[in-house]
Formats: C-alpha cells, sequence, structure tokens
C-alpha cells in the first residue's frame, strides 16, 4: 500500500529578512522522522498505519502529523513526513522525512541507519561516532524511546532496524555546513527540543560550535572565523587554510569566541569587513545590520585618535558624524591616510581578549575591503599561523 503526497524539497539557502508580524514555528527533522519511524513501527506490529500520528517532544508537547508516504511489505514498513519549518527560511523545508523499519536478529536492540540522503559522520568531534549516520542525539533518542513504548505494548523485544532517508537530501548538504564538518552523503537529522523557532539563531551558533569541535579533535591548531565569503577567500590566500580549519562564523563572533573561550584552538584568526569588524570594535557580538550598528560619533573619535597629534579638522570630523555607512567613512579617511582600518584591527583584538579573557588562545584579526584587499592586520604577542596539520 503506498500513499502518495507533497515532496517537494527546497533546494535555497538565501538568509531572507525576517518579516513583521507574528512567525509561524515549524518542525525538525528530528521530530519528523520521529514521527515517521513509529507511523512505521505501528502499521508493521498492527498492519495500521496511524493518520495523523502524534509524538511527545522532549518538552512534553504533542504535536501530530500527516503521514506524506506509506508502504507496508513482509517484514518491513515506511512512512513519510513532509518537513514543515513553518516561517524559518530552512533549507529542510518541505523535504521528505522517510523512516522505513524492520525486526532484527534477537538482542540487536535498535540500530540506525543513513539511507538515501541522510549523511555519514567521517570526523571525530561531533556528537556522533565516526562512521554513524548523522542522526543527532535527540532525535536517537526520540526514535528509540518510541520503538520500546510500542515493542513493550506488543510483547516482543525492542530489536529493530531503522533507515532514515531524505530524498534529495545529498543536493540539500551541499548548501549546509555538512562537508565542512565531514558529514558526507546527505543531511543530519538534527533537532533538540523538535520545534524549529523562526529565524532562530541558536542552529548557526551550534554549527560553528561543532566546526570548534571537529578542529580540536583533528588537531587543527590554527582557525579561521570569517564575516562572508570574501573575507574568508582573502584569509585563505594568506594562511593557506585546509577545509577543516574554516568556521562559519558568520555575524556570530560572539558565538565564536565564547565557545573558544571554554574550548580553546592555540591560533584563531577572524577576517571580515570594515563594517563589520568596526561594529566588533565597539564591542558588538552580533554583526547583523539589523542588530548592531556602526556608530559614527566613535568612530570620529577613534579618527581623531589615529591621525597626527591627536587632532581632526573639524570638516573631516562632521563628515564622519554624519556619514550614511562605514564605507562612505572610509573613503573619507583614505585621503588623509590615517590608518582608521589598523586602528580598527587593534580594537578588534581588544574586543576579541575580552571575550576570551585568559583563555590560551591568540587571536589575529584582518580587515578586508569589498573587493577583498586584506586593509590591515592585526595580532596579539605569540600568535602563531599554521594549522597543524
Amino acid at each position: 500500500m503506498v500513499k502518495s503526497g507533497n515532496t517537494e524539497i527546497a533546494q535555497t539557502v538565501e538568509r531572507k529578512e525576517k518579516p513583521s508580524g507574528p512567525l509561524r514555528r515549524g518542525w525538525t527533522t528530528g521530530a519528523c522522522a520521529t514521527a515517521a519511524t513509529k507511523a512505521a513501527l505501528t502499521a508493521l506490529l498492527t498492519a495500521e498505519f496511524p493518520d495523523p500520528v502524534a509524538i511527545r517532544l522532549p518538552k512534553g508537547e504533542t504535536p501530530a502529523f500527516a503521514l506524506a508516504y506509506e508502504e507496508l511489505g513482509k517484514g518491513h514498513a515506511s512512512a513519510a513526513i513532509v518537513k514543515d519549518a513553518g516561517d524559518d527560511p530552512d533549507v529542510t523545508h518541505l523535504a521528505t522525512i522517510r523512516s522505513s523499519v524492520r525486526f532484527g536478529a534477537p538482542g540487536s536492540g535498535i540500530v540506525f541507519v543513513a539511507g538515501e540522503g541522510v549523511g555519514t559522520v567521517t570526523r571525530a568531534g561531533l556528537p556522533i561516532g565516526v562512521g554513524e549516520p548523522a542522526i543527532n542525539p535527540v532525535p536517537r533518542a526520540m526514535m528509540r524511546e518510541v520503538a520500546e513504548e510500542l515493542c513493550a505494548a506488543h510483547g516482543r523485544p525492542a530489536d529493530v532496524e531503522i533507515t532514515i532517508s531524505v530524498p534529495g537530501g545529498e543536493e540539500l548538504a551541499r548548501h549546509t555546513w555538512n562537508p565542512r564538518l565531514g558529514i558526507l552523503g546527505g543531511i543530519s537529522i538534527l533537532g533538540t527540543t523538535g520545534i524549529v523557532h523562526p529565524f532562530s539563531c541558536s542552529a548557526w551558533i551550534h554549527s560553528i560550535h561543532r566546526g570548534i569541535d571537529v578542529c580540536r579533535a583533528a588537531g587543527i591548531t590554527h582557525a579561521l572565523g570569517a564575516t562572508g565569503s570574501t573575507s574568508e577567500n582573502a584569509a585563505r590566500m594568506l594562511h593557506d587554510f585546509p577545509e577543516i580549519a574554516l568556521l562559519d562564523m558568520g555575524d556570530f563572533i560572539g558565538g565564536l569566541l565564547k565557545y573558544l573561550r571554554d574550548h580553546p584552538i592555540p591560533n584563531i584568526t577572524i577576517a571580515g569587513g570594515f563594517a563589520k569588524m568596526t561594529k566588533f570594535a565597539q564591542g558588538a557580538l552580533d554583526l547583523h545590520s539589523g542588530r548592531s550598528q556602526v556608530d559614527m560619533d566613535w568612530l570620529a573619535e577613534l579618527a581623531a585618535k589615529s591621525f597626527p597629534n591627536g587632532e581632526l579638522n573639524q570638516s573631516l570630523r562632521q563628515q564622519i558624524q554624519s556619514a550614511n555607512t562605514a564605507l562612505e567613512v572610509l573613503e573619507l579617511t583614505r585621503d588623509p591616510d590615517i590608518g582608521l582600518p589598523e586602528s580598527i584591527a587593534q580594537q578588534s583584538l581588544l574586543s576579541s581578549r575580552a571575550i576570551l579573557r585568559n583563555s590560551p588562545v591568540a587571536v589575529e584579526c584582518i580587515i578586508v575591503s569589498r573587493n577583498g584587499e586584506i586593509l590591515a592586520r592585526a595580532a596579539e604577542p605569540g600568535f602563531a599561523a599554521g594549522t597543524g596539520k
């Protein structure tokens, strides 16, 4: 018996601006995989698919999911859920999360298998061991609980093989950080609460943390956090970083440095454009344009300190203070070369150390122009380039 549904999958990870008004939340891949597993295993035990199928999330909520696919064969059953990420611009929105179950050999317990479109872990440092399907601990626990409860209710041991697949998942994974983390062949099955909160920063920051974990496990001694691809490319040309040493920092410089404080890598390069690094030099920990702004008065004061004898003519000061963008300030200060990018780089080191405190991490800060030119570099004493690999 086969029931078909919507199997369209999103093919883009463009970061959209947060819309105004109330936002609709969604469900994680882990929640969808759990629901699909419960439906499939129920059918294997009873020959009937529950539709919709309800599950219990870690915080006690009990959402119900409509099935998009069901198949019952001799000794096996499959069910699928189309993931709804709500109003979050999630790459896996509308992906089909499928679970196929069969009973295993006596004493085999619950075994997870990566099907089509689900990645396999190939590097140490992640919460799942090397060689294992990229199904994170909380989704595993949710599916294990479902399998144990259903099997106990029907008087049989929980010896179940659970294969999770995501048609098109390998292509989706190309638009995620999985390849850099050493997760190959598809996406990860994720989620700690089962719920996707629209435009939440937590998933991005968690990925930064996992990247640091992978670096540490691999013995990397010099890593890179960049605000974007232009900055990343400029720093890679300077230091020849391998892929594994690249941390997808984006705007979340605070999330990167706070985790490094407790999980140090000996050397870190922070690279970014003039505007974003100015915000960091001012003390901002989230560099997104909607969550922090450049303080033009602060820039004018810094320019004055950078100018010979600490003097800045009133006309230039007023132009800086009334500038529309940091780029405009950069252009204003190029002619009277007062070294503003160098000052920003030095101030960025101070901001870094304020977060890292006494952690044994030496920092380099690089300011990069929009066309990829390195405008300034500053490094703490003891900083040593070279990844150790």
